[in-house]
């Protein structure tokens, strides 16, 4: 493949010996996930169509609070993103999967909580 002129290969990446990357732990991320939802959701039930604000406040409640575990975690060297979905269970099943690792310490934790009325699946991402 020919390139135009004038353009070049990006540089080299830095040294990491001068500055070594941070390590997230995910697996005491995933072990607080396992026990945030099943404590938050273990008693919940699916809304009737007029209390709907109550899923949103489980998913905010959920999101915020997997993020200050990150933080406490490794407050520093990385960005957080917390995507938490609750939907109806009506026995349809589910997966949620996610895979994205562009640097070797970034880390995905996530994890999956049913019932006989709902469905929430949460996917926590540590990138460098």
């Amino acid at each position: 493949m020919a390139y135009a002129p004038g353009l070049r290969s990006p540089p080299p990446p830095r040294s990491s010996a001068s500055s070594p990357r941070p390590k997230f732990d995910a697996d005491l991320l995933k072990a607080y996930m396992k026990k945030l939802l099943s404590s938050t959701l273990q008693n919940a039930s699916w809304p009737e169509s007029k209390d709907r604000d109550k899923v949103r406040g489980w998913m905010k409640e959920i999101g915020e609070r997997v993020k200050e575990r990150m933080l406490e975690i490794q407050p520093r060297g990385f960005k957080y993103v917390v995507l938490t979905q609750i939907n109806e269970n009506r026995g349809q099943g589910g997966r949620a999967d996610i895979v994205c690792h562009w640097e070797d310490s970034d880390v995905v934790a996530q994890e999956m909580y049913y019932n006989d009325s709902l469905i929430c699946v949460c996917i926590a991402l540590a990138i460098a």
